[in-house]
């Protein structure tokens, strides 16, 4: 009886250790979102990291009258594979669409190139070509690096006394790490607005260390973009 005993409590340790470890080469994916402001120019970035290597990214840009843009970047053993990027862009006073869409192999040289601007295709100039994944590479940095401080991007609704984030989490008081300007002062103590910044969360407020977008309560959240499928792979 006492073997008994002995040897099922050596199973039973034996299986619970096994349960208990990290299976091999499991696949672990860690989320990073940011933004920033530059000129006339505000950016969404959202990125995702497998296994520690860059994996994908996306953002989302607006140039107030001279338009906006979102993108879907891949990446695939460390090097970025695939980008699209669709938005509107200035051409002869008018805002017009356009749309990129290309694919890296694995030495870095744009394999196919896909530029169609207001309807028309156009070739794409190798100093763009470098500009497209300069801004890939920004994606990460920026999103990685405010991570690390503790940052990451926030997008809601304050109507002067309450917050409420996109997923529906609902906060008192909304603080400002920065010197904002008397007339977005006065907006966002009067009227419902939606706001986009890079801050941080604590048990009933919000910190704001970088206002990104200011706007009416009609503008809707920005979701990350998804223009890549997943059987897109050169």
């Amino acid at each position: 009886m006492k073997n008994f005993l002995a040897s099922s409590l050596i199973t039973s340790l034996i299986l619970g250790c096994s349960t208990s470890s990290p299976l091999p080469n499991q696949e672990q994916y860690s989320y990073y979102t940011g933004g920033k402001s530059a000129g006339d120019a505000t950016s969404l970035y959202w990125y995702t990291e497998k296994s520690a290597s860059p994996s994908s990214a996306a953002d989302y840009v607006t140039a107030g009258d001279y338009g906006w843009y979102h993108s879907d970047y891949r990446w695939s053993q460390g090097k970025l594979r695939e980008m699209i990027r669709e938005g509107e862009r200035i051409k002869n006073d008018a805002l017009v669409n356009y749309r990129i869409h290309i694919r890296f192999n694995k030495d870095g040289e744009a394999i196919y190139q896909y530029y169609r601007l207001d309807g028309k295709i156009l070739p794409i100039k190798p100093t763009e070509l470098a500009h497209y994944m300069d801004e890939a590479t920004s994606a990460t940095d920026v999103a990685k690096a405010q991570d690390k401080k503790g940052f990451r991007l926030i997008q809601g609704f304050w109507d002067g006394a309450h917050f409420e984030t996109c997923e529906g989490k609902s906060y008192d008081h909304l603080e400002f790490n920065q010197t904002l300007p008397a007339f977005v002062v006065n907006r966002l103590s009067d009227v419902e607005n939606y706001v986009a910044f890079v801050g941080s969360r604590r048990s009933n407020s919000v910190v704001v260390e970088d206002l990104l977008l200011l706007s009416d309560d009609e503008h809707k959240c920005v979701e990350r973009p998804s223009l890549l499928k997943e059987d897109s792979n050169p």
